[in-house]
């Protein structure tokens, strides 16, 4: 596998991993404000950045 894949596979993981713990925070009850936000924004940004990367490579082989 080609590195960048590996990378956006890596992002694609932590983002999911991030919004998975996101939710279960916001479920329990156990989180501010603040500190949801900071794990859902950062991993929705590594879910997406890691997508487009996938993406990108997969169209630019074809």
């Amino acid at each position: 596998m080609d590195i960048k894949k590996i990378l956006g596979l890596v992002l694609t993981l932590l983002g999911i991993g991030g919004l998975i713990y996101t939710a279960v925070l916001y479920v329990n009850g156990s989180g501010e404000f603040k500190v949801l936000a900071v794990y859902g924004i950062l991993g929705a940004i590594f879910f997406f950045s890691g997508i487009g990367l996938i993406k990108r490579l997969g169209s630019s082989n074809e």
